[in-house]
Order: structure tokens, then sequence, then C-alpha cells
């Protein structure tokens, strides 16, 4: 008997008993469905925290004073003040894989224009932050070299504190208070959206590192929270750790033994740790799914070795007509592979639209792939075959003299 007859009569016993075939399907499909749908979410998250880990920063380092342990105590990073704006000026001179850094000093503060007001950060940076920070500029000109020596009461805003502050209103030129300081605002910058922690990248200040500092924090420390560097290629970040590390261990005159007295990270590190993260849960999120996949199995199992017993004087009958044992088989185990891959389908066009629904419900990028669906599909047909082989095999060992007596 060849394949296209035996696929035929498959179909057609599947027919005679559709509600059954449906409710022997919903395993598969809903197994199917949901790895689908987790792969999908999860590769889609991995995308988003690649691109929002390159939003920080170009081949990015971070120096934060302070060290992870220091002297057997563990104070965290950031808790002290080691960083210099010459530490930054040293580095800038004599590391030669830093392309571009700034100095940053951290503040929070009040804004107020008329009578609106707005609670933000307000962060002190270099010029070259633009090129360190990955930003850009949507109107307007940033602050220059001249206003940094100069302590000028400068700033450009984030966009969420523009549509907070000023509405419709274009806020290039305006004066607003910060800490009932007047700064002159210059410029806004290009919107960024949130980070992978959930903070809004736009909701912030940018002004003068040295005006933050002297105007807003009013400190007369000759010290900065951190300093932001980015790299000239990727494929140095290790050496101009072990390069900084060295020039910042001279200058703080830091004896061997002596522990740090800061921190350096890279967002290549951060890339890698929250992409591994979220791999992992996507993996046990996709194992607990496919746990449904055996039920369904089972499932079908049970329901095609139901079959063969309601079909025994059928098996018989064609047995007494010259099929042999392996139409048989190949015939039930046709008609499993049949139902897992209906089922497969179904799962498939049930799980993209899931991850769909997900997607536009909580603004989260899904991604599914060629690959995840032929593979999901091929798994449903892997599971028609090893569950429906046993049922085929029972049938196709059945003596046709007692086959065709059965009632």
């Amino acid at each position: 008997m060849n394949l296209f007859a035996i696929l035929r009569i498959a179909l057609r016993a599947l027919m005679k008993n559709k509600f059954r075939s449906a409710l022997t399907m919903l395993g598969i499909i809903i197994g199917i469905a949901a790895v689908i749908a987790v792969i999908a979410v999860g590769q889609g998250a991995t995308v988003m925290i690649q691109e929002q880990v390159s939003s920080i920063g170009n081949n990015l380092l971070i120096i934060i004073p302070g060290s992870i342990s220091k002297g057997g105590f563990r104070p965290g990073m950031g808790t002290v003040s080691t960083l210099t704006p010459q530490d930054a000026e040293v580095i800038a001179k004599e590391c030669f894989y830093v392309k571009e850094l700034s100095p940053v000093t951290n503040s929070g503060g009040q804004l107020i224009y008329k009578g609106e007001n707005w609670s933000t950060s307000i962060q002190g940076v270099a010029t070259s932050y633009l090129t360190v920070g990955n930003w850009k500029m949507e109107r307007g000109v940033f602050f220059t070299d001249s206003d940094v020596r100069g302590a000028t009461k400068v700033c450009v805003l984030g966009v969420t504190v523009v549509k907070e502050l000023f509405g419709h209103e274009d806020p290039v030129g305006k004066i607003m208070r910060i800490k009932n300081m007047p700064f002159r605002i210059i410029g806004v910058l290009g919107k960024k959206g949130t980070n992978m922690m959930g903070q809004d990248q736009d909701d912030v200040v940018f002004a003068p590192w040295t005006t933050v500092r002297r105007v807003l924090q009013n400190s007369s420390f000759n010290t900065v929270n951190m300093i932001m560097i980015s790299l000239k290629s990727l494929e140095m970040v290790d050496r101009a750790k072990e390069e900084i590390s060295a020039i910042l261990r001279q200058r703080h005159h830091l004896t061997p033994g002596i522990d740090d007295d800061f921190s350096i990270m890279a967002t290549t590190e951060l890339n890698k740790m929250m992409t591994s993260t979220s791999g992992l849960m996507t993996m046990l999120l996709a194992v607990i799914a496919a746990i449904s996949l055996i039920v369904g199995g089972i499932g079908i199992m049970n329901i095609m070795l139901v079959s063969v017993t309601e079909r025994t004087r059928e098996i018989g009958l064609r047995m007494a007509v010259g099929a042999s044992g392996q139409d048989i088989l190949l015939q039930f185990l046709v008609e499993a592979i049949v139902l897992a891959g209906i089922g497969g389908i179904l799962g498939i066009l049930l799980g993209g639209g899931a991850a769909q629904i997900v997607s536009k419900v909580n603004n989260w990028p899904v991604l599914i792939s060629v690959s995840s669906v032929l593979i999901a599909f091929l798994f449903s047909a892997a599971i028609g075959i090893f569950f429906g082989f046993f049922p085929a095999w029972r049938a196709a060992r059945l003596n046709p003299i007692e086959a065709l007596r059965y009632e």
C-alpha cells in the first residue's frame, strides 16, 4: 500500500471522530503554542536588552569610586569619593584605547518654569558626553568647553522634562530655575526611551559638570561621581581596563596588596550578564511549557490505543485480504503523526498570535524565528511518532483470526 493511500485512510479515520480528534490535539496545541510564545517573547527580550545596553554608550567603560572589597570591609561601589577631574584628564592623555571620556557629577532637584515644576535628575557632564553616552540633539545646541571652564549656568533637557514642564512650548532660549538658580536652556536631547531597569532615560537635565558641582552641589571637594569612557574599539575592553587600572592605582598611590579604591565596569559585561539571564529564564519557561507536550503525547497514545481496540475487526479484515503487519503499523503511525502535526500547526498559529498580543498589550518586542517554528513542528511530529508507535505496534501484532472474532 502506498503512502498516499495510507494518509487518505488515516484522515478518513480521524474525521469520523472529529470531536475526539480535536480533544486529542488540544494538549499538543497548548504545548506548542506555549513554547512558541515563550521563545518569541524571550528572544524579543534579548534583542531589547542588547539595544538598551548599546543605547547607554558606545564601547563604554564606567569608572565608579569605591571598591567592592576594601580591607575586608565591603562598602560597595560608589560609597566613597576617590575620583577627580584630574584622573579623567590623565586617562584621556595616557590611555591609547580611549576615544572620548567625560566626568559625571550627579544631583537632583526641582525645576521651575512659570507655574509648573518638575523634580528630576541633573547630571553634570563634559562636552564629549554626546559621543560617550550615545546621545543626539533634537534641537538647539550642546554646551561648549568654555561653558565647562566658566561653570556657566546653561543646560539641555530630555524630552520627558520638556513635556512635563513646557508642554508644547519650545524651551530653547527660555530661563528656568533649578534649586532656585536661573539656568538658560540651550537645547533638547533626542529621545532614548526607558532602559532595562524601566527607568526613563529622557527624564534628565544635562549641565556642565563644573556648574553642577559648584552651583547645585555647592561642593568644595575636587571629586566627581563617575567617569564614563568610550573606547576606540570593542575588542580593546580588557586591555583598556588593565591600562586604566594601572593609571588610577599610580595616581591614587596604591601599593601592591592594597585593593583598588575604584571599580571599572564595561557595558559588554552588563550585556552578557543580562542576555544570559534572559536566555536562562526563557529556557526554563520553555521546558515548563514543553511538559504539556508530553501530556499531549500521552493523550495521543491513549486515544490511539482506544482506536485500535474499536477497530480490531477492521484490522483483522484488512489482514485477511492481504495487508501485512507493516501496513497496519504504518497506518496507525501515520494517524498519530497527522494528529500531532495538525496540532503542531494550530499551536504555532496560536502561539504566534499570543506573542503578538503580549507585544501589543505590554509594548514588548517579540521575535518569531523560522528556526523556532520549524523545530516546534518537527518536535510535534516526533511526539506523534514516539507516542503513536506503541499503539501502532500493538495493532500490527494482532492475530487476524482472533481480530475477526472480536466483538
